[in-house]
C-alpha cells in the first residue's frame, strides 16, 4: 500500500473481498481513492488475489457500481468487525451485487486456474460479492477484524492458525505500537528512578546534614 505518509508495505487482508476495501471507502476515507477511471479496475483486478483477467472490459457505469458496493461493504464490515448489527441496506446490495453471472473460471493445461476472457466489470463485481458471502457465511467470519491502531482503520480476516493477528501490518501499525510501548515503559522507569532519588519526592529517603 502507499499512504498518504509516503511508506510503503505490504497489506494482506487475507480475501479478495477485502482486498477491494484497500482501494477507497466512504466518507472520509474517499481521499485514498484509486479506482478513478476503468482502467484502474483491470489493474487492480490484475494485481489482486484473481490474477488477471483477460480481455476484462469495463464500463464507468459498471466502475460506478464497484465504488458503491465497495463502499457498501467498508461499512458492513465494520460493523460486523465490532460485534455491531448489519446494516439492511449494505446487506441488501451485496446479496444484489452477488446475484449476478460470476466471472467464469477454467482450469489450464499446466493444472492453474484462470478467467475465461471477456469478462466484465459486472462480472468481476458479483465474483467479489460471492467472496463476501462466503466470508460472512464460513469458518473465518469471527476472525473479521479492524487494525488494533487508534488511527488505522484497515480491515481483515485472521487466518492464521495462531488467530492472534491484531494489525494491519507489522512492519507499520505493529511496529509503531511497539515503539510506543517501548517508549512508554522507558519514561516510566526513567521516572521511578528519579522519584527514587529525589529528596524532595515523598518516600524519599532522609538526609542528616550533620552527618557525613
Amino acid at each position: 500500500m502507499r499512504p498518504p505518509d509516503g511508506q510503503v508495505y505490504r497489506f494482506d487482508p487475507g480475501v479478495l473481498c477485502l482486498e477491494l476495501l484497500a482501494t477507497g471507502g466512504p466518507g472520509e476515507f474517499a481521499r485514498f481513492e484509486t479506482l478513478r477511471e476503468p482502467s484502474d479496475l483491470t489493474a487492480w483486478a490484475a494485481a489482486s488475489r484473481l490474477g488477471g483477467c483477460p480481455e476484462l472490459t469495463v464500463t464507468e457505469a459498471e466502475l460506478a457500481a464497484v465504488r458503491d458496493l465497495r463502499d457498501a461493504l467498508f461499512l458492513f464490515t465494520a460493523d460486523h468487525a465490532h460485534g455491531r448489527p448489519w446494516n439492511p441496506r449494505h446487506l441488501a446490495a451485496l446479496n444484489a451485487a452477488a446475484a449476478e453471472p460470476p466471472l467464469t473460471a477454467r482450469i489450464e493445461p499446466d493444472g492453474t486456474r484462470a478467467w475465461a476472457p471477456g469478462g466484465t466489470g459486472t462480472q468481476l463485481l458479483a465474483t467479489v460479492a460471492r467472496d463476501a458471502v462466503d466470508l460472512f457465511t464460513g469458518p473465518y467470519a469471527p476472525r473479521v477484524r479492524e487494525c488494533a491502531a487508534h488511527d488505522c482503520f484497515l480491515l481483515f480476516v485472521d487466518t492464521s492458525r495462531p488467530g492472534r493477528r491484531r494489525w494491519c501490518a507489522m512492519e507499520r501499525c505493529g511496529n509503531r505500537a511497539k515503539a510506543r510501548t517501548h517508549r512508554a515503559t522507558r519514561a516510566a522507569t526513567t521516572d521511578r528512578r528519579a522519584a527514587a532519588t529525589d529528596p524532595e519526592e515523598p518516600g524519599a529517603a532522609a538526609t542528616d546534614p550533620d552527618k557525613p
